[in-house]
């Protein structure tokens, strides 16, 4: 303030104006106010696992008096009195926390016994409190119990008229059992609860061992366990939560899928996730089913009783329950997460938390508790038996004590007087005037020296308490062993490993394989010893029991622990163990790969790579995925790029507007590359000139195109003398030519001459890599398949137009070609069943071209 030379401009002496800078002062401010909320507001004690209000809810019940074994009260009245002495706050802040400290879906072990309407799972409010009662539950007293035995600091409430506690000294961990949420400012709370079982097998074991680690404990707290059951789908994130104090665990319903009116289907759930409002999924859920994104589902009812939880989901008759609940899983609350962050106020002051410092701090309190407990029990003992010692004086002195006390004009004279002529204290001289006449009967006497006898017993055994910590510890533990006999129970929540967890192998044997996959899309995984089994078919037949105009494109053999990589026409990556694909009969169609992998459902699979291992990191480092696209790119990338799976798949090459990828095969870096165009024309050239580039680049020219509506129909890697290029084209027409045919020129020219190209043989379709030991498969675009040995196509030159394959019945035309190799005979016998109605002479081949 500007100062005035004029008295009119001046203040009054008395009042001073102090400058404040602004920012300090709300910064100040701010800090206080936030450090409120932290301590006395939002976030539990590490010790108790009770926040303020939590506390003092409890609290005030006991001393109301509304104990398990006493009649309920009116809640109001509970409210009212938390309210009135300790928690000066809206009663709905009060009633709300003692009615969710009531429900069993809230809390893993409730605390108070609630009578009335406490609300439900679909999130319906409970009654008001006037209507509602309650008590304290058994387990509760146990959190209170020795509360009036000084083993707890007080303060003074609001007002300064009243004690309250800082702390219960609870015998029961109640921090890990039934969890705590909170949101402070600039920081929140989120623990999980757990199975009170383990929890106490957890502590008892770090009693007995201090240094054991949470690798140790978790032999014994497996993971959190949720009052609402479900299945907690993965490990890692539980891991993390109980290593760390921060962790995602995943959280699944329970759900059957059953049969029901003979072959209809439906998925029946009788546990859903922690903190799920079961009306709203519901809700959610329909409205997914009317916008088309969840199909196959025909009625959706909450069938849920007194009895317990019931969610039933009917399946049309054309849909697949495994599918549906898939999808349920994927965009419903069916599955959700709940992320840890175990932060607690340790000595006032936030800390995050992992398992053991949990524990650790929790057995310091109990010890404490012990403590403080032992000296008051030995103090008021002690107090007993100085009071005893002076009975037991007046009862040896009798008759003399009798007399003085006749004697003496006052009581203050006969208390002066006992003091004087028997050495006893003021305590012992009062308490021996306000003795009962009864108490100098016969008797009487011997109870007083029993007593007395008790007492020096305990006094003894108090001491000894207090000068051995080893007893004490094992009085924590006696006092947890007899709350896990009261309140212990079976976990509710079950853990099932997740796919990303990768340790499924440790459960599936690693066996041999047979991977098919349709032309439209559909897979399955068939033991190999399920093929050998059968004997040997006609020589064309429908490929599979699959649907119209669908064939089998692809025929792996693999084994159960080995990798798929499925890369897309888009030019994306994706994974799968092969023990992740269904399983299925011969004869079965298996299930559309978009619905066991995240791929877009316009997206067709162009190549697929089996790979044994991708923790191998000499294997990673030293093999090579090289690509080509239609339009006669190439691009070579080290496996060790795509070693680490993602759920939603990869980008594995950047792909122009217009192309798509063709094939992706695994190299080890050594081999020769042909690549074929419709028009006839193959290069080939050494993979060496491609250097390896990162997953996110486009690629290389590998060939030029003939023209503008010429493109790529397949590549080829060789690294063996004895393979030769067989070339396929649409009319039926192939051959077999050496590789040495196909001089080595660099990448990206215009290439030879693969095969001659006529209006009789149509264009290239397929060049495939061969060896006397493969056989064929030649798939029509009718679905039908033709086997034929390659062994029987003898090698001719570069320039001819190669020999009839194959007669069409009508116009026609091959589809594909794939290339199974001879020792497999047996895995062809799904494609060459008997039976077929397909099979005729037109589309078999003459016996000597065949055999």
């Amino acid at each position: 303030m500007a100062e005035g030379t004029d008295n009119e401009n001046q203040l009054p002496p008395n009042d001073r104006i102090i400058p404040i800078n602004i920012e300090e002062e709300m910064k100040s401010a701010y800090i206080d106010y936030s450090m409120s909320v932290i301590v006395s507001r939002a976030l539990p004690d590490v010790r108790d696992g009770l926040k303020p209000v939590h506390r003092r809810v409890l609290y005030g019940m006991l001393d109301l008096g509304v104990t398990s074994n006493k009649p309920y009260k009116k809640s109001a009245r509970i409210v009212g009195d938390v309210l009135g002495k300790y928690h000066p706050h809206g009663d709905s802040s009060v009633y709300d926390t003692m009615v969710r400290m009531a429900q069993d879906w809230s809390l893993r072990y409730p605390l108070v016994d609630g009578q009335g309407n406490f609300g439900s799972m679909d999130g319906d409010s409970p009654a008001a409190m006037r209507y509602t009662e309650a008590r304290l539950k058994k387990i509760a007293e146990e959190m209170l119990a020795d509360i009036n035995k000084d083993t707890i600091d007080y303060q003074l409430n609001f007002d300064d008229s009243l004690e309250e506690p800082t702390v219960l000294p609870t015998k029961i961990p109640n921090l890990l059992v039934n969890g705590a949420s909170g949101i402070a400012v600039g920081m929140a709370t989120n623990m999980a609860p757990h199975n009170l079982t383990e929890v106490i097998n957890g502590t008892v074991a770090y009693i007995d061992n201090n240094d054991i680690d949470i690798a140790g404990l978790m032999q014994y707290i497996k993971a959190p366990d949720f009052p609402t059951g479900g299945t907690i789908y993965g490990y890692s994130g539980v891991q993390d939560a109980l290593e760390t104090g921060r962790g995602r665990v995943v959280l699944r319903a329970k759900a059957e899928i059953e049969t029901f009116k003979g072959d209809r289907e439906r998925i029946i759930v009788t546990e859903i996730p922690y903190q799920v409002n079961k009306a709203s999924m519901i809700e959610r859920t329909a409205e997914l089913v009317n916008e088309k994104k969840i199909e196959g589902i025909s009625e959706i009812r909450d069938e849920s009783s007194r009895e317990g939880l019931r969610i039933v989901y009917e399946i049309k008759r054309d849909g697949n329950a495994s599918i549906v609940l898939n999808n349920l899983y994927k965009y419903t609350a069916l599955q959700t997460s709940f992320s840890v962050n175990n932060i607690a106020l340790v000595k006032g002051r936030p800390m995050l938390l992992n398992l053991k410092d949990m524990i650790r701090h929790f057995v310091d309190h109990r010890h404490e508790v012990v403590i403080r407990r032992t000296r008051f029990e030995l103090a008021e003992a002690e107090k007993r038996a100085h009071i005893l010692e002076g009975y037991l004086i007046a009862l040896d002195h009798l008759d003399e004590v009798i007399k003085l006390i006749r004697a003496s004009e006052t009581p203050d004279d006969a208390r002066v007087g006992l003091m004087e002529q028997f050495g006893l204290s003021d305590i012992q001289a009062r308490a021996i005037l306000d003795m009962t006449l009864r108490r100098l009967t016969g008797l009487e006497r011997d109870k007083i020296k029993e007593e007395y006898a008790e007492l020096m017993k305990t006094i003894d055994y108090l001491k000894s308490v207090l000068a051995d910590e080893g007893l004490r510890m094992q009085i924590i533990k006696d006092e947890l062993a007899e709350i896990k006999e009261k309140y212990g129970d079976e976990r509710k929540t079950n853990i099932v490993h997740s796919a990303e967890d990768m340790r499924m192998e440790d459960f599936i044997e690693d066996e041999e394989v047979v991977i098919t996959i349709s032309h439209e899309g559909y897979v399955k995984r068939t033991p190999l010893t399920e093929y050998r089994r059968q004997g040997r078919g006609g020589k064309g037949s429908i490929g599979s029991n699959s649907r119209d105009e669908d064939f089998i494109e692809h025929i792996i053999t693999a084994s159960a622990h080995n990798y798929m990589l499925f890369f897309t026409e888009a030019g994306r990556c994706f994974w799968l163990r092969a023990f992740e694909i269904p399983e299925g009969t011969r004869t079965s169609k298996g299930r559309a790969i978009q619905n066991i992998i995240n791929i877009p459902k316009e997206e067709k699979i162009k190549a697929y790579i089996r790979v044994k291992n991708l923790k191998d990191q000499e294997y990673l480092e030293n093999n090579f995925i090289i690509m080509c696209t239609k339009k006669g790119t190439i691009k070579k990338t080290s496996l060790e790029a795509y070693s680490r799976p993602r759920a939603n798949g990869i980008n594995a090459i950047n792909i122009n507007d217009g192309d798509q990828l063709l094939e992706a095969c695994l190299t080890d870096g050594q081999s020769e590359i042909v690549m074929a165009l419709r028009s006839g024309r193959a290069i080939r050239f050494n993979e060496s000139t491609v250097r390896p580039m990162g997953r996110t680049a486009t690629g290389v020219r590998g060939i030029t195109l003939a023209h503008e509506k010429d493109e790529v129909v397949g590549m080829i890697a060789i690294n063996n003398p004895e393979m030769t290029v067989l070339v396929v084209s649409e009319k039926g027409y192939g051959k077999r030519t050496d590789i040495e045919d196909y001089r080595v020129t660099n990448r990206g020219g215009k290439g030879v001459k693969t095969i001659n190209v006529t209006d009789k043989t149509g264009e290239l379709v397929a060049i495939k890599d061969v060896t006397d030991k493969d056989d064929l498969m030649i798939i029509n675009k009718s679905g039908i398949v033709i086997r034929i040995g390659v062994s029987g196509l003898r090698t001719m030159g570069r320039a001819t137009q190669g020999v009839r394959l194959i007669t069409f019945k009508g116009d026609d035309e091959i589809a594909s070609i794939t290339k199974v190799e001879h020792e497999d005979d047996e895995i062809i016998d799904e494609n060459l069943s008997e039976g077929s109605e397909n099979t005729d002479n037109e589309s078999s081949l003459p016996e000597n071209e065949n055999e």
